[in-house]
């Protein structure tokens, strides 16, 4: 699994032209679940990301977790955080979960991070064409792959 994290003020998703869902301060995670993702990676990303301490304290440090700050989560599917752009200048996205596996995991994913965090979760629609707009905090941009957990 791939995700990206952004630290943001506000953010939201729309859907032909409709808000689904919007946070104000809080984290946007992009997800990226891959063929060979599993439920391991799944717990260890979802525990990892409900403690991450990247909300600033009172002296400026990046001391505070998102439950510390009372924030909320904004969790959008990207398949395309697995894009292989090696060969060509078409990206390839073969190493990305097929729906049948992915949109499981990431109903999965929201509820473990609700569950882990004790913070609200809204989300895009898996698939769908979104348009994602947030206020990146910062800016505070953090990237992981649980394949890379050591």
């Amino acid at each position: 699994m791939k995700a990206v994290i952004q630290r943001t003020t506000e953010a939201n998703v729309e859907i032909d032209g409709n808000k689904v869902a919007e946070i104000n301060q809080g984290l946007v995670v992009l997800l990226g679940i891959g063929e060979d993702d599993n439920d391991d990676d799944l717990e260890w990303l979802c525990k990892k990301i409900s403690t991450l301490r990247i909300f600033s304290d009172e002296s400026g440090k990046m001391n505070h977790n998102i439950q510390d700050i009372k924030g909320s989560f904004l969790v959008v599917s990207q398949f395309t955080l697995h894009a292989k752009t090696k060969k060509g200048n078409r990206p390839s996205f073969i190493h990305a979960a097929k729906p049948d596996k992915a949109i499981p995991m990431y109903e999965k994913f929201k509820t473990l991070l609700a569950v882990n965090s004790g913070c609200p979760v809204q989300c895009g629609e898996f698939g769908a064409d979104m348009k994602v707009s947030l206020v990146n905090d910062g800016p505070v941009t953090i990237t992981i792959d649980t394949k890379n957990k050591i």
